[in-house]
């Protein structure tokens, strides 16, 4: 079992407390890590400054070359990577893979990008006393990036903030799950290998309360957090002035009109609940059918789920593995059995073994229950039929969330009613919420964050957006 030290200003540090890696599946130790302290933290951030001295001078090209060569390193070190996802974060394999092949994605699509930061010029000549002027808007490094990366997509959200950052001129942070903070260690390796000025990189693992002291840090320049709502805009409120980007929960719908190719609405439904146990902030958890339809899409949904393989993460038929703790399985599990007690019911799954949690799917729910009113997170949908579509937009909106909806319809103007009436960052036509391509603008509205992901727009929520006027008429004579 190997014990992976800290990675400050580009250095491996070992620190006297060590956290336990653990493999969700049968829940013994798979791996060590140093956790960093509260000096750990500050040196990280000190070195971020002295780092920040060095990549805002990078060329535009230099800044590609680092990412191309790091994209590089994530496909020569698939396997491995893959072998680290299953282990650290109960990843099925097939789902593994995936994830590494978009990570390498990811950070070669930001390479592009990072030869792409244009500006604007914009003319200023409208009236007489601006006449001769002329505005030139361009965007410039930041400064230091810290990224707080979830344990659901451990690597590719970490190529989320890590690549951006590099591509716009930044030092970077990151501060990973302690559930699994491999991968990302092993990214902070692989980014400094590419070829990274060697202060410009910290990965500091450390409990989930320790990173409010790096929001707090006055020489963070952007706090760019992935996970649960509570603790994202309780970051927010203690991140003084600093630019934040938040990517949080959700508990999308989907929503199958009568129209809908519902085959495939119902396949991809059964794909989209319960890929990775669920634990996807994007992951089908209410789907609203129309009645005409209601029963066909239903039964269709349970034959899917029917065929769904449950079990051992490491064998690659299987469909579902565990959830990331036996806790987080428990309490998912409680809501569903608090559901069942306020009338709902189960009509697939529902039973709970360690950290594996049955494919469930429930009906006769009400909106007021915790199974739709909340994030559950895990490998549960409910499903509720509707009258009208304006009834199913209305439902869809209905909470605190707002991340992706998807809808199933051939009409161009529901599709338009959707567009323009649902109060989400993405609207999903003919397909299910769950999908995201790296490349794509991607975040939330209401409660389910600020800001966008995706290497183009998160490069400019890491960059300075800086306006020159040249006045020519006060430069001649």
């Amino acid at each position: 079992m190997e014990t992976y030290p800290l990675i400050i200003g580009g250095e491996k540090k070992e620190t006297g407390e060590i956290v336990k890696v653990r493999f969700p599946f049968t829940e013994e130790v798979y791996a060590q890590v140093c956790s960093a302290g509260s000096a750990e933290l500050n040196k990280a951030v000190a070195a971020a400054c002295d780092g920040f001295a060095e990549t805002r001078h990078l060329s535009s090209g230099k800044r590609a070359d680092i990412l191309f060569r790091l994209a590089d390193r994530i496909h020569s070190r698939a396997d491995e990577l893959a072998d680290v996802l299953v282990m650290e974060g109960g990843k099925t394999r097939k789902f593994a893979a995936t994830e590494v092949i978009r990570a390498e994605t990811t950070v070669r699509t930001t390479a592009e990008e990072a030869k792409r930061i244009y500006g604007e010029v914009i003319p200023l000549d409208w009236t007489d006393d601006t006449e001769g002027r002329t505005g030139f808007l361009q965007y410039f490094p930041l400064g230091p990036v810290v990224g707080i990366v979830p344990f659901n997509f451990p690597l590719n959200l970490a190529c989320h903030k890590l690549a951006p950052a590099i591509a716009a001129g930044n030092s970077i942070i990151l501060k990973p799950s302690t559930a699994t903070p491999v991968s990302s260690l092993l990214l902070g390796e692989m980014a400094l290998a590419a070829g990274m000025p060697a202060a410009a990189v910290s990965v500091v693992p450390c409990p989930g309360g320790r990173a409010e002291q790096l929001a707090k840090d006055p020489r963070v320049a952007y706090l760019s957090f992935t996970g649960s709502c509570t603790v994202g805009w309780h970051l927010r409120s203690i991140a003084d002035r600093k630019k934040v980007g938040l990517e949080l929960g959700g508990n999308a719908a989907v929503i199958v009109h009568s129209d809908a190719n519902t085959g495939y609405a119902a396949q991809r439904i059964a794909t989209g609940g319960f890929m990775n146990a669920g634990q996807v902030c994007i992951s089908v958890q209410r789907v609203l059918v129309h009645r005409e339809v209601f029963d066909e899409v239903i039964a269709k949904i349970l034959a899917g789920v029917k065929m769904l393989r449950v079990g051992d993460p490491r064998d690659p038929a299987t469909d579902v593995g565990p959830m990331i703790n036996r806790l987080k399985a428990e309490q998912a599990f409680r809501v569903v059995q608090e559901a069942v007690r306020q009338g709902a019911r189960i009509v697939a799954g529902g039973t709970l073994a360690g950290s594996l949690f049955e494919p469930t799917v429930m009906v006769d729910t009400d909106p007021s229950m915790r199974v739709n009113r909340e994030e559950v997170f895990a490998p549960v949908i409910s499903v509720t039929p509707y009258e009208t579509f304006a009834d199913a937009i209305r439902m869809a909106n209905t909470g605190e969330y707002g991340l992706q909806v998807g809808i199933f319809t051939q009409n161009v103007n529901r599709v338009m009613d959707a567009f323009s009436g649902m109060d989400v960052g993405g609207v999903q036509i003919n397909d299910i919420p769950t999908f995201r391509a790296d490349q794509m603008p991607y975040g939330g509205e209401k409660g389910s964050g600020i800001g966008r992901e995706g290497p183009r727009y998160a490069i400019r929520e890491m960059s300075a957006a800086r306006l020159m006027v040249v006045n020519r008429a006060g430069g001649s004579g």
